[in-house]
């Protein structure tokens, strides 16, 4: 039995976790998911996430009962391993009396874990990020015996704080996977040349036997699903767009995405005048932004910083033409001018002129599209890029 384990499972966010563990199920392998918390109740999970909240293990919220039954089990049984669980949960955290606290929050929830994993007969647990569920992943295996493996995505894996334990993280993993050769160089950098070959690249996958989307010819709907945060860039978009030229065909533009900047973009967009050609969706379930997707035209990402991004994936799945920073993994994906358009990251009237060039060219958006949908069916289709971990999770009888 393979345990899944993350900060937050199901997540809207995160969905490519969901369809991995589905894709390696359906290959045969038996998985159960473990989580620190449950999403929202607010989240706008599709029935999918939903049937996987029912059946994944939480240990947010705890007892206090079961948080002192599962330490004195875990003491009982090694207390060598007790105390090097806890040397490394004080050890391995940013300074500070608050990174402390956490360190300790972090080593009580890694008893519950390593309590839960051997309840489920879990024999390897493979870790999504490396920052919170990667620390107490770290605890809960010290205790358990159990060997682990760990997952990297993004930013929030390889800089401050995490970047603080990631060499730890990475020397105590059976194995560690990337989900772009930019974030395996990130990794690389923290450890020893020796051990380079236990870092990988496994890319993430996305359905690509879907429908292409219908266009919809006039007005043009431009999509750009992102989080609403300043990494994401999308103050940018706004200025590129009130760039493009009055002469330019008319451009319906749809955020679907929540975050702290929400209300700061939609004063901005009223300002600049764009209230009416710009609607704000504000989160939406899985099926929801496919839905969206399916009936766009072309699709942009403004972000300042990425891993590699599932969200481009899935526009370039339905065959839309899509305009995206070159930044970290994107251009592992994006080649520009042969499946889809590039500009310099920040650089808002590089990103004007390519929206212009697709909003203004019909036969350069039917040609970029159908290259990025033929490159992502013959590069990140789910069941095929999940073929590294199959084998790895196989190997050994796992």
């Amino acid at each position: 039995m393979i345990g899944y384990f993350a900060s937050e499972y199901p997540s809207i966010s995160h969905t490519f976790i969901r369809r991995e563990i589905a894709a390696l199920r359906a290959r045969g392998l038996e998985i159960a998911t473990y989580s620190i918390r449950r999403p929202p109740r607010e989240a706008p999970l599709g029935e999918r996430d939903r049937r996987e909240e029912e059946r994944t293990h939480y240990l947010q919220p705890p007892t206090l009962a079961g948080t002192l039954g599962a330490h004195r089990r875990e003491l009982l049984r090694s207390p060598a391993r007790y105390l090097e669980a806890l040397g490394i949960a004080l050890r391995n955290r940013p300074p500070g009396a608050r990174a402390a606290l956490w360190a300790l929050f972090y080593f009580a929830e890694g008893a519950l874990l390593a309590d839960a994993l051997r309840a489920g007969g879990i024999r390897h647990l493979h870790v999504h990020f490396a920052h919170a569920a990667g620390d107490v992943a770290r605890i809960a295996c010290v205790l358990s015996g159990i060997p682990w493996s760990l997952m990297l995505h993004g930013t929030a894996d390889y800089e401050y704080p995490a970047v603080l334990t990631l060499a730890d993280k990475l020397r105590a993993a059976s194995f560690t996977v990337c989900g772009s050769y930019f974030v395996r160089a990130q990794a690389l950098r923290t450890i020893p040349a020796e051990l380079w070959e236990r870092v990988d690249v496994v890319r993430c996958g996305v359905d690509t036997a879907r429908p292409p989307a219908a266009a919809n010819g006039s007005p043009l709907r431009l999509v750009c699903v992102a989080r609403l945060s300043s990494e994401k860039g999308l103050p940018g978009l706004l200025l590129a767009l009130a760039r493009l030229p009055d002469s330019a065909p008319t451009l319906r533009v749809t955020l679907v995405g929540d975050g702290p900047l929400r209300a700061a973009l939609e004063a901005e967009a009223h300002a600049a005048g764009q209230g009416d050609s710009l609607e704000f969706l504000g989160a939406r379930s899985e099926d929801e932004v496919m839905r969206v997707l399916a009936s766009a035209d072309l699709f942009a990402l403004p972000s300042l910083m990425e891993g590699l991004p599932v969200v481009l994936l899935e526009a370039m799945s339905f065959g839309l033409p899509v305009v995206a920073p070159q930044v970290a993994g994107v251009p592992e994906l994006v080649t520009h001018e042969r499946d889809g358009l590039l500009f310099h990251p920040s650089d808002w009237d590089g990103l004007a002129a390519q929206l212009q060039r697709l909003v203004g060219d019909r036969e350069l958006r039917a040609r970029l599209g159908a290259a990025a949908r033929s490159r992502v069916a013959r590069e990140f289709a789910i069941e095929r890029v999940i073929e590294p971990l199959w084998k790895r999770f196989t190997a050994h009888g796992d």
